[in-house]
């Protein structure tokens, strides 16, 4: 997590600089690449491996404690998509606690 949180990310995005995201289980996710093989990878495995890919470099950190918060639904970020990934889901110590899930499961259960 804190490896994640201080590496700089790829972040595929669209004609209007908005990141790619993919809805899940009730969540979504903004999709992240630890590098551009790993982008390459999810491009092909889409059917898409020619043409270009547009991203944004972030930190991880910048993802998960300003991204997420902003897209007002629960959201987490997939990492390295279409390979071995890893879920950075919302929940409590992952992202902001007034966004984490798990908090205001707590919260609504408690009041």
């Amino acid at each position: 997590m804190g490896e994640f949180r201080r590496t700089a990310v790829l972040v595929p995005v669209d004609e209007h600089d908005v990141p790619l995201t993919a809805d899940l289980g009730g969540v979504r996710w903004i999709y992240a690449f630890s590098d551009e093989t790993a982008l390459a990878r999810y491009a092909l495995a889409r059917g898409a491996g020619d043409r270009e890919w547009a991203y944004q470099r972030w930190l991880g950190a910048r993802l998960l404690d300003a991204a997420v918060p902003a897209v007002g639904v629960p959201c987490g970020v997939a990492l390295d998509v279409g390979g071995p990934g890893t879920l950075f889901p919302p929940l409590a110590g992952i992202v902001p606690d007034r966004v984490a899930v798990d908090v205001a499961e707590e919260r609504g259960a408690a009041g």
